[in-house]
């Protein structure tokens, strides 16, 4: 076990328990291997690292995570009007969720979240944009990042 604390330029290795307000687990490593991410590196928002600073291996602890940390507020502005053609032949259901190309031609996960005729509306903010999250993690590790 190392005496290493969870900054800026450490590896970290946890387990996480993601949880909805109402207890709903939406995410967990509990059935996988742990997660390692190096503090800074974008794999989590700002607002759940955060919290964890100081933390050492074989530390617990329970979050709570408010939208403007985790995944922001719920912008309808994010919701975009489509027109049915744009879809092909493709089968659209309300809370499907697709894939869209953004100009940059990355990948962009869009929910359809009403149908109306010949006009399609996808909600393009995060699934989990606007909720208070309860993160719980548990640190297993903690080392300086190696540097490639």
């Amino acid at each position: 076990m190392s005496d290493y604390r969870i900054d800026e330029g450490m590896e970290v290795t946890l387990h996480f328990t993601l949880k909805l307000e109402d207890g709903t687990v939406v995410d967990s490593t509990r059935d996988k291997a742990a997660a390692t991410f190096q503090v800074g590196d974008g794999n989590l928002p700002p607002g759940f690292e955060h919290p964890m600073k100081g933390m050492a291996a074989g530390e617990s602890a329970s979050f709570e995570i408010t939208p403007e940390h985790a995944f922001g507020q719920h912008n309808p502005q994010n919701i975009q009007r489509l027109k049915r053609d744009d879809f092909g032949d493709e089968e659209l259901e309300v809370g499907t969720v697709m894939s869209f190309s953004d100009p940059s031609g990355g990948e962009l996960p869009g929910v359809i979240s009403a149908i109306d005729g010949d006009m399609i509306d996808v909600d393009f903010n995060h699934p989990l944009a606007g909720r208070t999250l309860t993160f719980e993690v548990e640190v297993i590790d903690v080392k300086r990042a190696t540097t490639h």
